[in-house]
């Protein structure tokens, strides 16, 4: 986690062996799967993007061809005039 001006930017890395090319347009579609294992409904990406969306941010994915993906959670920092009680 950092913060960079107003912003805070949480990084989560994973080690999936990366994305197939193109891969990364569909991620966040409802109901995508792109793994080996289907057990899962294909919500999760698309539910946790709205999420931080909804708190004026960003979800993005970025790819490490070979290793894995890097997803990015990046939000305003909440003021102590603006921080919800």
């Amino acid at each position: 986690m950092r913060s960079v001006g107003d912003r805070v930017r949480i990084d989560v890395e994973d080690c999936c062996g990366g994305l197939p090319p193109g891969a990364e347009q569909s991620l966040f579609r409802m109901f995508e799967q792109h793994g080996a294992d289907r057990s899962g409904l294909g919500l999760g990406l698309s539910i946790s993007r709205r999420a931080v969306e909804t708190c004026s941010g960003s979800l993005t994915v970025r790819d490490k061809p070979g290793i894995g993906c890097v997803f990015t959670i990046d939000v305003p920092r909440f003021s102590d005039v603006a921080r919800p009680k």
